[in-house]
């Protein structure tokens, strides 16, 4: 599976039709793990399922959500996948911001002044999520799926970053657990189908075929 719906160009010599091949490997399943595994200790944090989960989430945050997901976005411009390469870069720099923005800069705010700072630093990334959400209508259910439960993640949490709701910050940790579990699956079938040269793991197409 890969996050896109373009198809590689193929040539002809002479008569003859040549194989389609693109010059670097589908980084979908890179950046889809990249991001599941971040969102899911970054949800259990937020759900209180387990608080501890806040520093491995840090800490895949600045390495695996962050520069793998990103190197992934540049594969895709590679592959002139415009949705693939927003996608992943976009997603790989929030987790490298996120760790920023709690690392160096939350313990420099004042007290009664975090709620809106992360407020608004979650209603930006709500907005760049909706609109992929749209675009996501022409890849697969997989990924439609990611991104429908993410923008409601991101919804519930900035909402209740503006209002200091705990309610709605564990309500939107438990949604971001369905997210991260969208994103394995979609993950794993892009990795397994690519593997197995089948489609084995169904992904749900929504493009139609050229």
């Amino acid at each position: 599976m890969t996050i896109e719906n373009h198809e590689p160009v193929e040539s002809r010599q002479g008569n003859v039709r040549l194989p389609a091949v693109y010059s670097v490997a589908d980084p979908a399943p890179l950046g889809l793990g990249a991001f599941a595994m971040t969102t899911l200790a970054l949800s259990l944090y937020n759900a209180n399922i387990w608080p501890a989960a806040v520093f491995p989430a840090l800490a895949l945050a600045l390495v695996y959500g962050g520069f793998a997901q990103l190197l992934a976005g540049m594969w895709e411009f590679v592959r002139k996948n415009t949705f693939g390469a927003l996608a992943f870069t976009s997603y790989g720099s929030f987790w490298i911001s996120y760790y920023v923005f709690v690392h160096f800069l939350v313990p420099a705010v004042k007290v009664g002044a975090v709620p809106d700072a992360v407020g608004v630093f979650l209603l930006g990334w709500t907005i760049v999520t909706f609109y992929l959400m749209i675009a996501s209508l022409r890849v697969s259910g997989a990924v439609l799926g990611v991104f429908v439960a993410l923008t409601i993640t991101f919804v519930l949490l900035t909402i209740g970053a503006f209002n200091s709701s705990s309610s709605l910050t564990h309500a939107g940790g438990w949604v971001g657990i369905l997210t991260a579990a969208l994103a394995f699956y979609a993950s794993a079938a892009g990795v397994i189908n690519e593997t197995f040269k089948k489609a084995l793991v169904p992904v749900f197409p929504l493009a139609p075929k050229s």
